[in-house]
């Protein structure tokens, strides 16, 4: 399984990006399973809603909810990523978590974001 970030579903919604294109033809030749986080899914919402586009398409995505489970781990690696002096965004804590309890690799465009968090088993799509 595949967890989407939100720049990677940025750059497949905004219909004029060769980004989103290339990034798109990735995802179906890697065979697996999408889906994105709740709290992905919060994020492009919120983007989307402010600039009146279209939200349809995103929703109908399979959403993974953050549970207890999402919630200790991603304080535990929040945590670690501070005390190693490479904060990470409690936001990106959250998504890593769920991405690594469902077993999933997080395919995302800004891969310094989430380095910090490999060394404790985030599995990244490069």
């Amino acid at each position: 399984m595949m967890v989407l970030d939100s720049d990677v579903l940025i750059e497949i919604f905004d219909k004029k990006s060769e980004r989103g294109d290339e990034v798109l033809r990735r995802i179906l030749e890697s065979g697996d399973n999408i889906a994105i986080t709740a709290i992905n899914l919060h994020e492009v919402l919120y983007g989307l809603q402010k600039y009146a586009k279209p939200v349809e398409e995103v929703t109908q995505l399979p959403v993974l909810n953050f549970m207890g489970g999402d919630a200790a781990l991603s304080a535990k690696m929040e945590l670690e990523a501070e005390h190693r002096g490479t904060p990470i965004r409690r936001t990106d804590a959250m998504i890593a978590a769920i991405s690594l309890n469902n077993g999933a690799s997080l395919y995302t465009l800004d891969l310094k974001r989430f380095q910090p968090l490999k060394r404790l088993g985030l599995k990244l799509f490069t």
